[in-house]
């Protein structure tokens, strides 16, 4: 089975380099965007299995992100916000915009894994390949 492929947008070029290096070591293929150019020509390219949003980024709040690419282009992959923000705010914030999950950066890496485990099993594509 090919590597489920993630596609990571954040302004924060550490949060990408050490969310892209955790990631990759779990098996998964991931590409990185750190503005919306960028995204979408990533997005274009290569259609990822899961896009993971920042909430705040000067560009445009991740959430309202999340909800173009639902409703306005029908993006099929999961989308995982990812933020500082307080759970209860981003709890909210992925129920409005139609996001799959979400994930605290407090909680840190082992929680965005396991995260992205259950939703790949949920789907029957249980473990990225490796």
């Amino acid at each position: 089975m090919e590597p489920r492929k993630i596609l990571l947008i954040d302004d924060s070029p550490l949060i990408l380099a050490v969310t892209r290096a955790a990631l990759e070591s779990a098996g998964y293929q991931v590409a990185t965007a750190e503005n919306l150019e960028a995204f979408e020509e990533q997005r274009r390219r290569e259609p990822p299995d899961l896009i993971i949003v920042d909430i705040q980024m000067p560009e445009i709040f991740g959430d309202d992100l999340a909800s173009t690419l639902r409703n306005a282009y029908g993006e099929p992959a999961p989308i995982v916000l990812l933020s500082s923000l307080d759970e209860e705010e981003l709890a909210r914030r992925a129920a409005e915009s139609g996001a799959h999950a979400w994930v605290t950066k407090r909680a840190g890496m082992p929680a965005l894994l396991t995260k992205l485990q259950e939703i790949f099993e949920a789907s029957g594509k249980t473990r990225p390949a490796g």
